[in-house]
């Protein structure tokens, strides 16, 4: 019965959730006053991310209906998709200006990880085979990859900013005091990403369990980077091309690295 229930939550997690970031995303892309007090670099950037979590919203559901009758492939899906959302609304919350979506923002980060840490026990329980073939290692490749070039992209920015005794240009283009991006890449993602992909490479459980939600949360986020750089070139930014060309590889490859992953789970 326990079990069913926590099932069932899956549903209902999955349906609050996707209810609050359409109707934050719709009024972020629709009401100009939403992003009025930010710079035009930081409100279009919010739009692209607006787009992006769009997209996360079919994945969480239909991920969530094939988890809810069985599927644990899609679970291992819907929590990467829960990962994208946290960290997407933790940013919204906290570097945002307050406006009248404040208390959606908290609701869906809130919501979110309390949907992760409630049912990461029940996905973990299902855990099946995980492939020995060379997905495994081109999947755990591609995340180390991924982290470790990010990571050297952001403190590129920040230690010669530091040693000049400056704002890093990309903070100061964006009206912020510090990046929230930067924050959260480098003290959790980043280095969950690396850690996730050596354990995988080590057959270890919680490596080899991690790999595809955390390509899942690569996949969404890089698309709405790329979505948001795709507004930015429009609005004039065009030194928006070369990142958005980057991404646009670590999109194709994290997706190629999830779907050889997951088919080939048992």
């Amino acid at each position: 019965m326990n079990k069913q229930k926590a099932l069932k939550s899956v549903i209902i997690w999955s349906l609050l959730i996707s209810v609050l970031v359409v109707v934050a995303s719709l009024y972020g892309l629709l009401d100009p006053s939403i992003y009025s007090k930010e710079t035009l670099n930081w409100a279009t950037q919010a739009k692209g991310q607006d787009l992006g979590n769009l997209l996360a919203v079919p994945i969480l559901l239909v991920c969530g209906y094939m988890y809810y009758k069985g599927s644990f492939k899609a679970a291992l899906l819907w929590l990467g998709t829960l990962l994208y959302l946290i960290y997407a609304y933790i940013v919204y919350a906290v570097a945002v200006h307050f406006n009248v979506l404040f208390l959606v923002y908290i609701a869906i980060l809130g919501l979110s990880s309390y949907a992760v840490i409630l049912t990461i026990k029940d996905i973990r329980s299902r855990e099946g085979v995980y492939p020995k073939t060379y997905a495994r290692k081109f999947a755990a490749y591609t995340i180390m990859a991924i982290g470790v070039l990010f990571s050297l992209l952001w403190l590129s920015e920040i230690i010669p900013a530091l040693i000049a005794g400056n704002i890093p240009k990309a903070v100061a283009e964006a009206g912020l005091w510090v990046n929230p991006i930067h924050v959260i890449d480098l003290s959790v993602v980043l280095p969950a990403f690396i850690l996730t992909g050596y354990y995988a490479l080590k057959n270890k459980p919680d490596g080899l369990f991690f790999l595809a939600p955390w390509l899942t949360f690569s996949v969404l986020m890089g698309l709405s980077i790329v979505a948001a750089m795709t507004l930015m070139v429009l609005d004039g930014f065009n030194n928006a091309i070369p990142p958005m060309v980057m991404v646009t590889v670590v999109v194709v490859m994290s997706f190629i690295a999830l779907a050889r992953y997951i088919r080939r789970i048992a």
